[in-house]
């Protein structure tokens, strides 16, 4: 078969589409993914990271626990407010206005309860504080893994419209061959076919960029903020994270962990103030006053002391018990909890990173190969129409799953690297 007709451009657009998905495999790791349009400013990873520090509202509530825990703490260390009062006894006696006169009534705070008090609430500021590190971890992992979805969404796109102004090239190319009498109908129709198929790749590419970017733009706390160019290399220097390490540094600087910590200290505190609490506050006062009929000054002194018969805060000091107990049961309960969150995200990362290694190992050149070849034949007229779109689509197919196993190795990556913790929208409050 001849392929005169054949416009001869088209050879040249498949070796450099060819070039800028796979050229390079030979002298890197990973091939380079086509090259972004010129932009201005595009944004890097490091700028969304700042916008989402400064607009992202569930650290504002997270801050706004710490500041209330510090409330309680100052709250605690206040001792009570003494009592002023005023006093008229034996108004009528012998028909004077009787005793008239003033006194103070203090609380007084025994057996060391405010001091207890003050630790109570130190531990409970703590643990704000690991809430707050808990739910920044949260942000910036779900902010990461956006960037890096939109990025490669962006990367989906390029690659789509290469892929549709080839399927455009080979229609017309099909197309001048039908009107030289050397391919039937059904060539055209198949290469129009491939175009309408690769239009609605590219449409699909674009929607799913521009819903990258919308949940992107929300975990940034800007949802008014329309989608912008990223800046970052997605194929290169791909993170190497072994078990040992990632559990190891996940049980030695979870903030779950030291907040779960931290409870623990704040509930041994609580159950030595509910202990103190058996021993009840007293009051003393003093009172001043004059005797109208006699013109004499009398000095009244009282001291008041409840009896714990009946209340010896020994409910209290049951359920304290019982918190001490369930906070030292959490900690081991989020130890076993990480270590099987980690397993999970370690096997996709080690499956997706296998993947992706495999792809820019053999199977991405032996694509680009056999798609060369293919081409290479086409034009000599030892292979049909058919054969050549078959080695385009295995082409394309493995190039879009090499970008999916990238999105997975760095979604993976950035939460093991992240503590684990995902959820950057879900309402922050100290436990």
């Amino acid at each position: 078969m001849s392929i005169r007709a054949v416009p001869a451009c088209l050879p040249t657009l498949l070796i450099a589409l060819l070039a800028s998905l796979c050229g390079a495999a030979e002298q890197a790791a990973v091939p380079p993914l086509p090259r972004q349009l010129p932009v201005t400013a595009p944004l890097t990873l490091a700028d969304l990271e700042r916008i989402a520090i400064e607009s992202n509202p569930t650290l504002v509530q997270a801050r706004m626990a710490i500041r209330a825990a510090e409330g309680s703490h100052l709250q605690a260390g206040l001792y009570p407010n003494p009592t002023l009062e005023y006093i008229a006894d034996e108004i009528g006696n012998d028909g004077s206005e009787g005793l008239q006169g003033g006194g103070v009534t203090q609380e007084i705070v025994t057996n060391g309860k405010r001091r207890l008090g003050l630790a109570v609430t130190s531990h409970e500021i703590q643990q704000a504080r690991h809430a707050w590190q808990v739910q920044r971890w949260r942000v910036i992992n779900d902010l990461r893994v956006g960037y890096y979805e939109a990025l490669l969404a962006q990367k989906t796109i390029e690659v789509n419209e290469q892929l549709l102004a080839i399927e455009e090239q080979l229609l017309r190319a099909a197309q001048q061959l039908r009107d030289a009498q050397e391919v039937s109908e059904v060539d055209v129709l198949q290469a129009r076919v491939e175009m309408e198929n690769a239009q609605l790749n590219l449409a699909q590419a674009r929607d799913r960029h521009l819903a990258a970017w919308r949940r992107l733009a929300a975990v940034l706390g800007t949802p008014e903020m329309g989608p912008a160019p990223l800046a970052g290399d997605v194929t290169g220097n791909l993170p190497r994270i072994t078990w040992e390490e990632s559990l190891s540094r996940l049980l030695a600087q979870s903030p779950e962990l030291a907040q779960a910590r931290a409870a623990v200290n704040r509930a041994e505190c609580d159950l030595a103030l509910q202990s103190a609490e058996r021993f009840p506050n007293f009051e003393a006062g003093a009172a001043v006053k004059k005797d109208t009929g006699s013109g004499s000054t009398v000095v009244d002194v009282a001291i008041g002391v409840p009896l714990p018969v009946f209340n010896r805060n020994q409910g209290n000091i049951v359920r304290a018990q019982a918190a001490v107990t369930s906070a030292r049961i959490e900690i081991r309960r989020l130890e076993l909890e990480l270590r099987e969150r980690l397993a999970t995200a370690f096997e996709q990362y080690v499956s997706a990173r296998r993947r992706a290694e495999a792809y820019t190992g053999s199977i991405l050149p032996n694509a680009r190969r056999s798609l060369e070849l293919t081409t290479t034949g086409y034009r000599e007229g030892e292979f049909a129409y058919l054969t050549l779109l078959t080695a385009q689509r295995t082409y394309y197919d493995t190039t879009l799953n090499y970008l999916a196993s990238l999105e997975e190795v760095w979604g993976r990556s950035v939460e093991m690297e992240g503590m684990l913790l995902r959820g950057g929208l879900q309402g922050a409050a100290a436990d």
